[in-house]
């Protein structure tokens, strides 16, 4: 991930901001919350998740398939890599 190093400190910040969010969550289903604030918890939590995905997916894009990317068969490599990602992450 040498792409991201420069945003590394941001990156880490968005995981413990879900981590806690996912922490709450957990207390809140332990001690029997309500099933409106779980269900607002885990909306938040994907939109949390769907960020950190898209953030670094973008970094990613840029540094393997930009301009300045590697030659053309390395550049097909790393998007076949990219896609199965996409795709898992999609289900």
């Amino acid at each position: 991930m040498s792409h991201t190093i420069e945003n590394r400190a941001k990156l880490v910040t968005r995981v413990r901001k879900i981590k806690g969010q996912a922490e709450g969550l957990e207390k809140l289903l332990t001690q029997g919350g309500d099933c409106n604030n779980a269900l607002q918890q885990i909306a938040a939590i994907r939109g949390a998740v769907n960020g950190l995905m898209a953030e670094v997916l973008d970094g990613h894009i840029r540094e393997h398939l930009g301009p300045e990317a590697t030659d053309a068969a390395q550049r097909a490599k790393d998007v076949e890599q990219l896609a199965g990602i996409i795709r898992s992450y999609l289900k």
